[in-house]
């Protein structure tokens, strides 16, 4: 048996050891052999507590302008199935996907077959009960005449009666007269409502019939592109059959799901920019933002408006979109000053009043080429940027300060 690898084994074992149950002595061995070109040796100075050289950074919080970045996709402005309203066959020629159209353009036009013919009958039928008014209202005219003559004769009659000149019976037949008179207006006044509902009647079918002549010629109802070719040539579209699909992609929509956390950081009208999955980018501003979650994901859907004069952008690209909220304050550091503590908590160490080391916790906002940014600090801190390792909470420290450039 060889000696070396239970050797080896030996020492890994009580490094490991000393690793996990000795850290804080190990540490301080570290302090007292270990020497760095950043971090000097740990010193005592007139037999007083140990001090650890350290390199550090004044920053100062400055405000910028927070966001809150969504994965998403782009969505078409509009999109609908074009479909008849009537029974035909095609006669007009297809349109191939891809075309662009303008509003009010023909997709498909239907045969006609009969139709003009009912509109030609629906106009007549127009034209006799409009006809028919003028003579109701004579009858009408009539019949009031009749009362009014009926009128007269009651009340002479009723004059001779009383006087002694006229028997009872000519009172009477006058009475029953004037009677059959005002049931004549009331039937007079009935022929004229019968003829104008004749009207009415016959305006409705002929706004029917023209309604089916209309219905034959079917048109885009927006500009933009045809997803579909239109109906073929000969084809017959029942009601409801689609002739073509048609979609707008200027403007276009910008789709993503904001977390219950952060949707009160999202306001309809902010400014929002993304990046395409082609590494194109687009610019916008919120012009939706859902009062209702979903129920699965508890996210809040969010649309921006972008301009798409070119129509460059498709539908169902995927986007990284960024949607501005409000400034805050933060500190911009290097990405190497961040440490964790015991507890695993990201953060920095900072040099206190007392010049000893201090662990304070941060929120990472954004990361960019020139460090991070950082909440959570005081106005001004003192950070450590090299050395923060080699100390913990309370250890006396020898700050160096550089230049927050260099």
């Amino acid at each position: 048996m060889k000696l070396m690898p239970i050797l080896t084994a030996i020492l890994v074992t009580a490094f490991l050891f000393l690793l996990v149950f000795q850290r804080d002595t190990l540490l301080e061995f570290a302090r007292s052999d270990v020497a760095t070109e950043d971090v000097a040796v740990t010193q005592t100075v007139d037999d007083g507590p140990r001090v650890v050289s350290v390199v550090a950074m004044t920053s100062t919080a400055q405000t910028i302008d927070s966001a809150v970045i969504l994965r998403g996709r782009t969505e078409a402005a509009r999109q609908v199935d074009v479909r008849s309203e009537t029974t035909g066959q095609v006669i007009s020629d297809p349109l191939r996907k891809g075309a662009f159209v303008n509003a009010g353009d023909m997709l498909c036009e239907l045969d006609p077959g009969t139709r003009a013919s009912r509109v030609t009958e629906a106009r007549a039928r127009l034209t006799e009960a409009e006809g028919r008014v003028p003579e109701a209202e004579a009858a009408v005219a009539e019949a009031t005449a009749r009362v009014r003559e009926a009128d007269i004769n009651v009340n002479a009659a009723r004059q001779l009666s009383q006087d002694g000149f006229a028997s009872e019976t000519r009172l009477v037949s006058a009475e029953a007269t004037r009677e059959a008179g005002l049931a004549g207006v009331q039937r007079a006044n009935s022929g004229v409502i019968s003829a104008r509902a004749g009207i009415e009647s016959a305006q409705a079918a002929l706004e029917a019939a023209q309604k089916e002549i209309e219905d034959l010629t079917i048109t885009a109802p927006f500009s933009g592109l045809l997803e579909t070719d239109t109906a073929e040539l000969g084809s017959l579209l029942q009601p409801g059959a689609a002739c073509a699909t048609i979609i707008q992609l200027d403007p276009i929509k910008l789709v993503g799901f904001v977390p219950e956390i952060d949707v009160n950081k999202v306001t309809v009208g902010a400014m929002a920019s993304a990046r395409l999955a082609t590494g194109a980018e687009v610019a916008g501003r919120v012009t939706f933002l859902s009062r209702s979650s979903d129920e699965t994901t508890r996210t809040f859907r969010v649309e921006v408006e972008v301009l798409n004069a070119d129509l460059a952008i498709r539908d169902g690209q995927t986007a990284e979109i960024i949607v501005a909220s409000d400034g805050q304050k933060a500190h911009l550091l290097r990405q190497s000053s961040l440490t964790l503590n015991n507890d695993g908590a990201l953060g920095i160490r900072v040099v206190t009043a007392e010049n000893t080391a201090q662990f304070l916790p941060v929120t990472l906002l954004r990361d960019t080429i020139d460090g991070v940014w950082v909440a959570g600090l005081p106005e001004t801190v003192d950070v450590i940027v090299v050395g923060q390792e080699y100390v913990i909470d309370g250890v006396v420290i020898a700050p160096t300060y550089q230049e927050a450039a260099q």
